[in-house]
């Protein structure tokens, strides 16, 4: 995979995602994540787990999909766990939340992601510098084809 493929998959998410305001099961950071693991190739395990419209909704939909949390779910797809520190552009981070929920979010580069912060009570998606540093990362393996 090169760094240019990495580098457009990401900006391909960045463009369809920044902005978009919350709304559970339709622009949450599950869904984020699943959109931009899809344009990475993958075919992550969330889009099995039905549709939600709340937070317990969304805590039943990972449970029928046999998932503990988005940890878990995230696990499940052939990505590598890897200290937060090493995340590098278009990698998945957890990020502390609020909410029920760890807060997903796509690396953009120089400590930047995309995604909500706060759940429901952000105003939208957006590239954030966030304060706490990511309680766990994952390197995104990018098939062959993905984003091209």
């Amino acid at each position: 995979m090169s760094l240019l493929q990495r580098h457009a998959v990401t900006a391909e998410t960045l463009k369809r995602w920044q902005g978009r305001e919350f709304a559970w099961g339709t622009a949450d950071c599950a869904r984020l994540a699943a959109c931009h693991l899809r344009r990475a190739g993958h075919q992550p395990p969330l889009n099995r787990s039905g549709q939600w419209r709340t937070a317990l909704g969304a805590a039943r939909a990972l449970q029928r999909a046999g998932f503990a949390n988005l940890a878990d779910a995230l696990d499940a797809v052939p990505l590598l766990r890897i200290a937060p520190a090493a995340a590098m552009q278009g990698d998945i981070v957890a990020l502390p939340s609020e909410d029920r929920f760890e807060a997903l979010g796509i690396v953009l580069g120089n400590g930047r992601v995309l995604s909500w912060i706060g759940g429901d009570a952000a105003p939208g998606c957006a590239v954030l510098q966030p304060v706490q540093p990511p309680a766990m990362a994952w390197r995104v393996l990018f098939e062959m084809g993905a984003g091209a």
